[in-house]
């Protein structure tokens, strides 16, 4: 059995880092629309705010960008349950480049892998002026709490879905060939193929959504840090969509069958149900259903008007994706972080002009 925590390996100019070291780096100088955060601050913050809710944090790891501008960490929690331990991933920039972040997730005990639940959801903040620190984990820390529960629950139920064959190709090739886990390198997927459909570990061995997961986790350790860490975010929103996309399946498969059977359901005759073969999922005429013909587990899988995810945060902000999966963590840009700097740029404009009007 490997330990608790998790494995960052530098790479593309990333490298591994301590905590103590964290103090280290130096922070840039506060603008008028932009204020960076020490990395080593945010860290410190975040346990405390843990400590109060009686949760330590067992083990931490993090990874720094070439100039240390961006921070990527994670932190296992003492709070075990059925083989996993709950982690907090968090995120930090100070080049205007991303947010300040927190996510949730959950460590595999036997093969040490991390998922976290959606991309960053209990804490998204911009370094804005007005941005109070210690009230913005805070209230980020209660949200992840209050997730705990539904995050068991999402374990214990992909445990018990089982999987067909063809069901479990069409999950690996969509979050690949379909990009629907955005920023993955496709060369991924012919492991994750072989770690599902070969699995070498016992605990994997039971055809089911949890052992996919596995495969992709595992998979996943094949990337640096930074790409390490997006990837398992993401996946975390991509595996919730696919939950959702087989719970439906199963629900039009079973009225389907009774349907064939003649059977009715309270005073309501059933209606005529059109059910695809994979790799199509099944669908029905019902405009409030988001499976139809053609339609994906992933994110197409569900309608324009998105539900919350199991822990009920909002799913991942768009604006947090890479435009290239491929890009390399100094390329990395947010597009809504675009619009911080243009902010600046007009402030700096506007106090000029008022010194040559003076």
């Amino acid at each position: 059995m490997n330990d608790f925590g998790s494995t960052l390996i530098a790479h593309c100019g990333a490298r591994k880092i301590t905590r103590g070291e964290l103090m280290d780096i130096p922070v840039p100088e506060a603008t008028r629309t932009h204020q960076p955060l020490a990395h080593y601050e945010i860290v410190k913050v975040l346990e405390e705010a843990l400590s109060f809710r009686y949760l330590k944090v067992v083990k931490d790891e993090y990874a720094v960008s070439r100039d240390g501008m961006k921070m990527f960490g994670v932190m296992d929690l003492s709070y075990e349950f059925s083989g996993c331990r709950f982690s907090i991933g968090l995120r930090n920039s100070n080049d205007k480049s991303m947010r300040l972040a927190l996510t949730v997730g959950y460590r595999v005990y036997v093969c040490d892998n991390m998922t976290f639940s959606g991309d960053f959801t209990p804490l998204l903040q911009k370094h804005t002026r007005k941005l109070e620190l210690k009230d913005s984990i805070s209230i980020a820390v209660d949200r992840i709490h209050r997730g705990f529960e539904p995050l068991k629950a999402q374990v214990e139920a992909m445990r018990e879905q089982v999987l067909a064959e063809d069901e479990a190709k069409l999950i690996i090739y969509q979050a690949f060939l379909d990009r629907n886990v955005k920023g993955v390198p496709r060369h991924l997927m012919p492991i994750v193929h072989n770690l599902y459909f070969r699995p070498q570990l016992e605990a994997f061995i039971p055809r089911n959504l949890w052992s996919l997961s596995n495969a992709f986790t595992s998979a996943f350790k094949k990337l640096g840090p930074v790409k390490q860490f997006e990837a398992t975010a993401r996946f975390g929103s991509y595996l919730s969509d696919v939950q959702r996309g087989l719970k439906l399946k199963r629900q039009l498969d079973t009225r389907f069958e009774r349907q064939l059977e003649g059977k009715q359901i309270g005073e309501a005759t059933l209606q005529p149900v059109k059910v695809l073969q994979m790799p199509q999922l099944a669908g029905a005429n019902n405009p409030n259903l988001s499976i139809s013909a053609g339609s994906n587990f992933g994110s197409n899988s569900i309608n324009q008007n998105r539900q919350p995810n199991n822990l009920g945060y909002e799913d991942f902000d768009e604006d947090d994706v890479a435009e290239d999966p491929y890009d390399e963590l100094d390329d990395y840009f947010d597009e809504e972080e675009e619009s911080e700097a243009t902010d600046e740029a007009i402030v700096e404009m506007m106090e000029e002009f008022k010194r040559r009007v003076a």
